[in-house]
């Protein structure tokens, strides 16, 4: 098991490039299963969840060439339909092969997903809304069994406590593009990753109207082609390091942003006094002497996303005057407030709402990280804290930043990457 020693009080330099979307990727790979041959995908990230996604695919026979962020999947020699347990229980975003496999293949059997614990996730809406498209699903000894014959189009509510879910939006707009007829997906999830997988399944030949909205109609066809399509960048890595270059005082040039997906952030950043330049695609952070306290809640796309939720809360960590952070997508998502505290960082919890006092200093420590933004967080911390910081447990990390350590210390970072004995 691996661990990070950070040497803080390093300020960052340069310019990085972002990768492409975990989140966009894991449902677009997905996706290649409906296909009628082989499919080229540009700008995937290197990282874990990846990884696990390919063995997955190998291991139902798909055939899959994995080289230089291009992944090329070839799913006609797919002879089982079952996503193994020890892949699928480490991996929530596995649970998008389901609408794929039931929708072509008319059969599946998947394990129970996992992921990081960060709350309650379960995949109820998943369920609800293929069996609205008319399939036979059951739970038997830990595992989703499903079957079908082809799917009819219906009116699908996919809205949650929480708000809508982006892996249901994805798993039944990918099951209704074959299914016969038309299919409305009510209260769909709105975000950037969503929009992109709609973009890859027009591209091969799917009929949808509406993404990037609520309401998203899809009309049934026949087959689908493989196709070569590009992913786009992911957001919330580029807003990490925009995160890592304030928190340093540093002076950097964030390639690859789309802006309007990030545009919620932005504006927290812009109500804490923080200024920077924005050309094209790269984001230029300029050394600022500090910030104010501001308040947020976590909300569903364009809200801020709950993925940058931990990270900011670094940055808020050391703002001038008391912040509150309130998250309403995943409520119990705090595990991380702990390890930050032993940072030399001022928070508390009231239940779904962080209140952080803003610090002059945080200094080096021993933490552990508890998921994959967590994780993020803690190094962010390390980076500024005065002195040495190790954080364990990052095989969190690995799920979802690609070569993490590497581009921090492109950019003047003092961070090792060693086994944890």
């Amino acid at each position: 098991m691996d661990k990070f020693i950070i040497e803080g009080g390093r300020k960052l330099e340069g310019e990085v490039t972002v990768s492409g979307s975990k989140n966009a990727a894991l449902p677009i790979i997905s996706s290649c299963l409906l296909a009628e041959g082989k499919s080229l995908l540009h700008n995937i990230p290197d990282v874990k969840d990846v990884q696990t996604m390919i063995k997955i695919l190998n291991s139902m026979g798909v055939k899959t060439s994995f080289r230089k962020n291009t992944l090329e999947i070839d799913p006609s020699g797919i002879n089982r339909f079952t996503a193994p347990y020890e892949f699928v229980s480490t991996m929530r975003g596995s649970v998008c092969l389901l609408g794929p496999l039931v929708s072509k293949y008319g059969k599946a059997v998947f394990s129970m997903p996992g992921g990081c614990v960060i709350g309650s996730r379960p995949i109820d809406l998943h369920i609800k809304g293929l069996r609205k498209l008319g399939a036979d699903i059951n739970q038997q000894d830990g595992n989703i069994v499903s079957s079908s014959g082809r799917l009819e189009g219906s009116t699908v509510f996919l809205g949650g406590n929480f708000g809508s879910s982006v892996l249901a939006t994805a798993n039944i707009m990918m099951a209704a593009t074959l299914a016969k007829g038309e299919t409305c997906i009510e209260s769909a999830a709105c975000e950037p990753e969503i929009v992109d997988l709609a973009r890859m399944l027009k591209k091969m030949g799917a009929k949808i109207y509406g993404e990037g909205s609520h309401f998203i109609r899809i009309e049934g066809v026949r087959k689908l082609k493989g196709v070569e399509y590009g992913i786009i960048p992911d957001r919330i890595e580029a807003c990490t390091y925009v995160l890592a270059a304030f928190l340093t005082r540093g002076n950097v040039g964030i390639r690859g942003v789309v802006p309007e997906h990030v545009f919620s952030f932005l504006d927290v950043l812009g109500d804490a006094g923080i200024s920077m330049d924005i050309k094209n695609d790269t984001v230029w952070t300029r050394s600022a002497p500090g910030w104010k306290a501001v308040d947020i809640t976590t909300l569903p796309f364009p809200g801020f996303p709950t993925d940058l939720q931990a990270q900011t809360m670094t940055f808020l960590a050391m703002a001038d005057g008391v912040s509150v952070i309130t998250e309403k997508v995943f409520p119990e998502r705090f595990i991380h407030v702990g390890e930050l505290n032993r940072l030399g960082a001022s928070i508390s919890l009231d239940g779904a709402r962080a209140i952080i006092k803003g610090v002059d200093r945080l200094s080096g420590a021993r933490v552990m990280a508890s998921d994959l933004r967590a994780s993020a967080a803690l190094v962010l911390a390390g980076l500024v804290a005065e002195g040495r910081t190790e954080v364990s447990r990052i095989y969190h990390l690995d799920r979802g930043y690609e070569r993490f350590e590497g581009k921090l210390r492109n950019l003047g970072a003092v961070i090792e990457r060693v086994n944890e004995k």
